[in-house]
């Protein structure tokens, strides 16, 4: 399995003017297209953008939640620093009380299947997706409310009315 380091930066807040760009969103679109062109040149791969909050201070003891856009960025690591990741083989032996298997054609045992929390981007091909914590939860859940303690307190509130009503004619 190939390791990655990730670098997360700020989104472009305003566009950048170049020649021929004249509208607010060539501008911006141009900014957006600096910096992915600056961190490619560093040997980045440009991954998705985020919108994801950000809790900060404010005044003396409040707090307020902001919204930031980052982008996200990844590359692999290299033999050179001496950061790559372990050979498969090594990956593949079985770990604690883990049961060998035997692959056809073989004469030594390796790992139990693999398997990957499903949508992982750095899973290996061969491993088998497994849904993650959220994605069991959703599957779980029926779909249908839980019914609160109040539950009726309008048909009750229509029944009083129209009494009232009829009350006052």
């Amino acid at each position: 399995m190939q390791a990655f380091e990730y670098k997360v930066v700020p989104a472009p807040h305003k566009g950048t003017k170049a020649k021929g760009v004249k509208s607010a969103e060539g501008r911006f679109a141009n900014s957006i297209e600096i910096t992915l062109n600056e961190m490619a040149a560093q040997g980045w791969e440009y991954q998705r953008a985020e919108l994801l909050p950000s809790d900060e201070r404010s005044g003396l003891t409040g707090s307020t939640t902001n919204w930031r856009n980052v982008l996200v960025f990844r590359r692999a690591l290299s033999d050179a620093a001496g950061l790559a990741a372990q050979p498969l083989a090594a990956s593949l032996a079985p770990e604690g009380n883990a049961p060998a298997v035997q692959i056809p054609g073989t004469t030594a045992p390796a790992a139990a299947p693999l398997t990957a929390t499903a949508g992982d981007p750095e899973a290996p091909e061969d491993a088998t997706p497994v849904p993650g914590q959220g994605a069991a939860s959703m599957r779980a859940d029926d779909g249908v409310e839980e019914l609160s303690p109040v539950s009726g307190m309008t048909a009750a509130l229509k029944a009083r009315a129209k009494q009232h009503s009829a009350d006052n004619d």
